[in-house]
């Protein structure tokens, strides 16, 4: 891949609620004043297990809109399969009730499938944003030079390579989403978005579980669901 920074934007999605503008009116004491955006971000996030063990790091270096609105980390290991490198996330809310979250970082790498003959995957830097609007939320990725994984200049929303096995006939050892784009279905005008998804053995094998590389999350409506809306997460 040459080396330099691919920037993609992630799919826009509208929300079901978007009969509502007027709950991003910015009138104080008014009925749509009550309701905030929420926006999170962070480094990114471990979830696998591998031979029957366990691996996890929760979000790393995260913001919210709701607070803390600044997260930082100096890097770390996630087991002796990952290392995230320095990383920065600031989340906020305007004046107009909109909320925006993003996190950059630098130096992840993961080890996690050399163990059964796969590549190394090193992801020099990245940025993801997720930003809302007054009926949905836009979604943005950066992603520097990445080795293990061949990477096309323009990477579209959603675009998945997948790592085989060394072994011709054996189930892939990984599927890697770059510039990924997730809403619930229907869509309720939230989104997630994340640099980088790698899911180890998607068709079933000796680990499972996911991985995360620059993850920010955002909901036009997260204080006026019905019930109440867990932080976003990958």
């Amino acid at each position: 891949m040459p080396k330099g920074k691919k920037i993609v934007m992630a799919a826009v999605m509208c929300g079901g609620l978007a009969a509502s503008p007027v709950a991003y009116a910015d009138t104080p004491g008014s009925p749509a004043s009550a309701v905030k955006a929420t926006a999170t971000a962070s480094s990114g996030s471990v979830d696998v297990t591998i031979d029957g063990t366990k691996v996890f790091a929760g979000a790393v270096g995260p913001c919210s809109a709701d607070g803390p609105v600044m997260g930082s980390t100096r890097g770390g290991l996630a087991g002796t399969i990952a290392e995230f490198g320095n990383g920065e996330a600031l989340c906020g809310r305007g004046t107009d009730g909109t909320a925006v979250g993003q996190a950059k970082g630098a130096r992840f790498k993961t080890t996690v499938l050399k163990a059964y003959g796969g590549p190394e995957i090193d992801v020099r830097t990245f940025t993801a944003q997720c930003s809302t609007t007054a009926v949905g939320a836009g979604g943005y990725v950066e992603v520097g030079t990445v080795t293990g994984i061949t990477v096309p200049a323009n990477i579209p929303a959603n675009y998945t390579i997948t790592v085989p096995a060394p072994d011709p006939g054996a189930p892939p050892l990984a599927d890697v989403v770059l510039n990924e784009s997730v809403s619930p279905t229907p869509p309720d005008g939230s989104l997630t978005t994340n640099t980088l998804h790698i899911k180890l053995f998607p068709q079933g094998g000796p680990a499972s579980g996911d991985i995360y590389v620059g993850t920010a999350a955002c909901d036009p409506y997260g204080s006026s669901r019905k019930t109440a809306k867990p932080v976003p997460q990958p």
